[in-house]
């Protein structure tokens, strides 16, 4: 797996996830970029996405749902703030209802992206801010940094093709 680091800072209200690539950082993009390869990825494979919507421009969003083993959905948005071709890209990440509407209980992630030359290859470093502690507290008592680097993993597969 090309996860090499997971730091949970609480003091900062942080996840960062780095992960080194074999691949031009273009090529990593397209992960990002292309709403296929996203979908991909993005879900952990017991839960796999479906993405509705994919604009990546300031403004633009990110609509999606994973689908679980027993064919229950669960939605999510992102919000594009900012996005740099092919090196940048930032957005808040919010849970849905069944209609696509934020949930208004579920405070949001704000995730940045980034990818540079590494090594030959591609580093990717995706920082998450979290809105409270008890978000932050909550989120990784269900487990999402594992889930999201696993996840992250299921892009090296992606990058063999």
């Amino acid at each position: 797996m090309s996860v090499t680091s997971v730091d949970k800072d609480f003091d900062n209200l942080t996840l960062t996830l780095v992960a080194d690539f074999d691949a031009p950082v273009e090529r990593v993009w397209r992960l990002w970029s292309d709403p296929r390869q996203l979908e991909r990825w993005w879900g952990p494979s017991e839960y796999p996405a479906t993405v509705e919507d994919h604009d990546l421009s300031p403004g633009g969003g990110v609509a999606y749902f994973m689908t679980g083993p027993q064919g229950d959905k669960s939605r999510g948005l992102w919000q594009i703030t900012e996005v740099t071709p092919p090196t940048s890209l930032e957005f808040v990440d919010r849970f849905a209802d069944p209609d696509g509407t934020p949930l208004p209980d579920a405070p949001p992630t704000t995730v940045q992206v980034r990818l540079t030359e590494h090594e030959g290859g591609t580093r990717m470093r995706v920082r998450s801010l979290f809105a409270s502690p008890e978000h932050m507290e909550e989120l990784v008592r269900l487990g999402a940094p594992e889930v999201f680097a696993t996840c992250v993993g299921q892009m090296d597969t992606l990058l063999a093709e």
